[in-house]
């Protein structure tokens, strides 16, 4: 070779430092080629992950630093095996080094350059050692080809992960998520600085109606991502100004692919196994944490979907607590199923996870109440549910109830505290919470009469349709006093539909009847009529129950008052002789309270205003 120190006479140490590695490694090229052209024998075996390599030391030695120092530190002379069990990428990526060394063309992709670049900070293939080494070259490929695409970035993100902790030592991962995030705001419509004037109701909308593009074309490629990784690219992204709402396809398609295979829709024994429940429950609990905070942003049902999932996977509190809050933001936008959660509880328990849904409805009772914020920043404008909210919430809560009501393991302690929380302003009618005790009544035959007083209280009577009352009328599952209260308001109302003296107190399933036969007289007087025949047939056997139960109440008073020490006792006709009252005379006091439409007291029932309880019993002193 050509004694380069003694030719050159460049004035800079550095400039000639630098042509001497130049020329150094066109010779060692131009031997790396010659040895394989010759087909030289080898010199040198390398192994690598059970696998052999029959080599050259020099083209080797040439341009890899970590072989030349396991040469150079050999107690042996003549090293003939290199054992190198730990290269990042195994044979494969040693192979391509090895080709590079020993100057073969071999093709650089998105796939390969991962484990390229980290083979070759291994095996400390830098400048140092050649110029345009390995390194150089791997550094090179990134920045001009493959991190100038989403694809590309995202595929070799994806390949590091298998190269960890190596592929973050030479920064390889940070490099890609600051490359995904710069394309992904750059290319997005959702990376506005600074705050829309429009508010969150019209960013949601615009989010909502331009989803599908954005899972179309780079949420699919996130999706293969370890959920790590995919935690550090959402906040790149959202640090550089991509609006969180808008990151809701991206999560959803993303859970749909992590947590596949849970049977989280039926009721049964779990069929995972605890290494798989906890990547899936780490999972779940990192993308709770990434869902965006604004209402509307992600859709009930799937907020659902993810609080089965939590449930079934037995997550931190805090995290079901968290979906729990968020379905209640948008409880008015949730159908029956996304209320029908199965209990994973093995104790015999309730069929539905009937305690969760009671902490959901209580959360939106909060919310409209008080004006909570929940997720919102200071400067937002909290927007208070519209009454149709509330009636909507009020049909669903009443469709839980009718739904669970059937389950024998349902105490009634927990169907009452559900129905209480339904406020009675959304309910415009009673027929739903009726439907629901009635189911009840007949899936429990055995509670106590006590207890059916109780459950029976939780619905209006007045608020009854004309259906309804006619069925509650014959329904012998009812308490006797239920029954008398349909019966006392609805003759309530047919006297009012006869004296055309509709208030605005009254039913509105009345109100609404009688409107729609003001068009017509004809229909009006064959509904009074009806009505009217049906008033008379009622009097009459109302005056005979009465007119019985008085004869059974005197009977009974005489031989009470003959069997008397004191001696014989005529009964009074205006006070009740007895100190207890029986259940006969209960039920006649009451009945003797619809005829004729004017209480005992002389109180006309039409002068009651709101919601009229029936009155408690009280006991009679005896003078």
């Amino acid at each position: 070779m050509v004694d380069l120190d003694q030719e050159e006479t460049a004035p800079s140490s550095l400039n000639m430092s630098s042509k001497k590695k130049e020329l150094l490694s066109t010779a060692m090229k131009r031997t790396s080629e010659w040895i394989f052209s010759q087909e030289i024998p080898s010199d040198v075996t390398v192994q690598v992950g059970g696998a052999s390599f029959s080599l050259h030391k020099f083209p080797l030695v040439s341009k890899c630093g970590f072989i030349r120092k396991v040469v150079s530190e050999s107690n042996d002379a003549d090293v003939s095996v290199i054992e190198i069990p730990d290269v990042p990428g195994g044979a494969d990526s040693f192979e391509l080094a090895a080709k590079f060394c020993y100057g073969i063309n071999f093709e650089i992709s998105t796939e390969n350059i991962a484990m390229l670049r980290c083979a070759a900070e291994y095996l400390e293939m830098t400048e140092d050692y050649a110029v345009g080494n390995l390194v150089g070259r791997t550094e090179a490929y990134l920045n001009e080809v493959a991190l100038k695409s989403l694809a590309g970035a995202v595929s070799v993100l994806h390949t590091s992960e298998n190269l960890l902790p190596l592929a973050e030592k030479v920064k390889l991962v940070s490099q890609c998520i600051d490359a995904i995030a710069y394309l992904a705001c750059k290319e997005s419509q959702f990376c506005i600085s600074g705050r829309s004037e429009s508010g969150n109701e019209s960013a949601i909308s615009s989010t909502i109606s331009n989803s599908k593009p954005i899972v179309d074309w780079w949420a699919e490629d996130l999706a293969v991502l370890r959920i790590d990784i995919f935690q550090r690219v959402l906040v790149a992204m959202i640090a550089r100004g991509f609006k969180q709402y808008a990151l809701g396809p991206v999560l959803m398609l993303y859970a749909q692919k992590a947590l596949r295979g849970l049977e989280i829709f039926g009721k049964g024994r779990k069929k995972i196994e605890p290494r798989q429940e906890h990547e899936k429950r780490v999972v779940l609990e990192t993308i709770v944490s990434l869902l965006p905070r604004e209402k509307n942003a992600m859709s009930v049902s799937f907020l659902s979907v993810l609080l089965r999932a939590a449930i079934y996977l037995e997550t931190t509190v805090a995290c079901r607590l968290d979906l729990e809050k968020r379905m209640a933001l948008q409880l008015g936008q949730a159908v029956l199923d996304d209320l029908l959660i199965p209990s994973y509880s093995f104790t015999g328990d309730t069929l539905f996870d009937v305690d969760t849904v009671q902490r959901i409805m209580m959360n939106y009772l909060e919310y409209e109440t008080e004006g909570t914020h929940f997720g919102y920043k200071e400067e937002d404008e909290y927007i208070s549910p519209p009454p149709s909210d509330m009636e909507r919430v009020g049909k669903l809560m009443e469709s839980y109830l009718a739904e669970i009501a059937s389950d024998r393991n349902l105490s009634v302690s927990k169907f009452i505290g559900l129905a209480e929380l339904i406020p009675e302003q959304s309910r415009v009618t009673e027929d739903g919470m009726y439907r629901a005790i009635d189911i009840y009544l007949k899936a429990h035959p055995t509670i106590s009469d006590l207890e059916r007083k109780k459950v029976c209280s939780l619905m209006d009577c007045q608020k009854l349709s004309r259906e309804a009352c006619a069925h509650a009328a014959q329904n012998d599952r009812l308490p006797v006093q239920t029954v008398v209260q349909v019966l006392y308001y609805e003759q309530q109302r047919l006297r009012d539909v006869m004296n055309g003296s509709i208030s605005s107190g009254d039913s509105p399933a009345i109100s609404s009847r009688v409107n729609l036969y003001t068009a017509d007289s004809h229909p009006v007087s064959d509904e009074l009529s009806s009505l009217k025949r049906e008033n008379e047939d009622l009097k009459l056997e109302l005056v005979k129950m009465k007119m019985r139960l008085k004869e059974i109440e005197k009977s009974s008073s005489v031989k009470s008052a003959v069997s008397s020490p004191m001696g014989i006792i005529l009964p009074s006709s205006d006070k009740p002789p007895l100190p207890r009252k029986s259940f006969m005379n209960s039920v006649s006091k009451k009945l003797g309270r619809l005829y004729p439409f004017v209480r005992s007291d002389g109180v006309s029932p039409s002068s009651a205003k709101g919601r009229t309880r029936p009155s408690k019993d009280r006991r009679h002193s005896i003078s």
